[in-house]
């Protein structure tokens, strides 16, 4: 039976039904793709990543250092051989060979980067956001400098991709050789295919305090893209193929900055009203299912 597992800046990682598991800040939540370990990503100035043993509790399997600052994402390629994870504060991205255990192996291979955007508050160096492994390339969004990052697994840096300036890329996804972009600083979706930039805003919906849309996370299932806006506090679904508008939902809380989608389930982290909800998808558009759990300063959902 699966199980829900919440991070954020409360005081530790809650499984729903199961408890607490004390951890500092533990703002992002990864599994192993085939052993019970989980890893969660300490966003602490100097930043940690620890590896859990799942079972009827989390137990400690390992840590090491993130070796940058505010870790915001961790990920692990699908052989689950190598992990990966992206420091927010300082824009480095670290990788980590794992054991047959799913415990961190040898010494790390650290990625730094320089750079700038036009936006001088958010971008006035390099900000890594997310790490996401496609086709035995380690990919890696920095917000800072309005590009997704390319690296070989042993650290060697490829040619980037490259958004429109001000964008400040967040999170992404790939469908084959397509790739979406959630633009945190524009707030915007970006499709790129062959070259081609297709750009749509990422909420419709008015944000009654005035303020700008800041897209956090973005996933895709099936033949659509989901992606959650902060401010508007909604969800918005788009037709993976053209970035076509099919809806957009209230997240059932404020500040929507994560979600997971399990089947025809899914979960919105909304970090400011300290609640997690839950959606069922109908015919892809999620629709409230009354069950909500109160979870201090939630960040991330992970379903394992």
């Amino acid at each position: 039976m699966k199980r829900v597992y919440i991070g954020g800046y409360g005081p530790g990682i809650v499984t729903v039904g199961g408890g607490l598991t004390r951890v500092a800040s533990p703002s992002f939540l990864a599994a192993h793709p085939t052993l019970p370990v989980l890893y969660a990503a300490g966003e602490l100035e100097r930043g940690w990543l620890t590896a859990f043993r799942v079972g009827e509790t989390l137990d400690v399997l390992d840590e090491r250092p993130s070796e940058g600052s505010l870790p915001c994402h961790i990920a692990v390629d699908p052989t689950g051989s190598v992990l990966a994870a992206a420091n927010y504060g300082d824009g480095v991205a670290v990788v980590y060979r794992l054991d047959d255990r799913g415990a961190f192996e040898g010494e790390p291979i650290v990625l730094r980067h320089q750079g700038s955007g036009p936006d001088p508050e958010r971008q006035e160096g390099p900000h890594a956001h997310e790490a996401v492994f496609h086709d035995g390339i380690l990919h890696v969004s920095d917000l800072g400098t309005d590009e997704i990052r390319r690296y070989r697994y042993d650290g060697t840096a490829l040619e980037p991709i490259r958004l429109e300036p001000g964008t400040g890329p967040r999170h992404f996804a790939f469908s084959g050789s397509r790739l979406y972009v959630a633009g945190e600083l524009a707030g915007t979706v970006t499709l790129i295919e062959d070259g081609r930039h297709t750009v749509v805003p990422a909420s419709r919906a008015e944000d009654k305090e005035g303020g700008k849309n800041a897209p956090s996370h973005l996933q895709l299932a099936d033949d659509l893209v989901y992606v959650a806006n902060r401010g508007p506090n909604t969800v918005t679904v788009l037709r993976a193929a053209d970035l076509s508008h099919v809806a957009e939902v209230p997240a059932g809380g404020e500040w929507p900055r994560h979600f997971a989608v399990d089947g025809t389930t899914m979960y919105v982290a909304d970090q400011h009203s300290d609640t997690v909800a839950a959606f069922r998808l109908k015919d892809g558009v999620p629709e409230p299912t009354g069950e909500v759990h109160e979870v201090e300063s939630p960040a991330c959902v992970l379903i394992m």
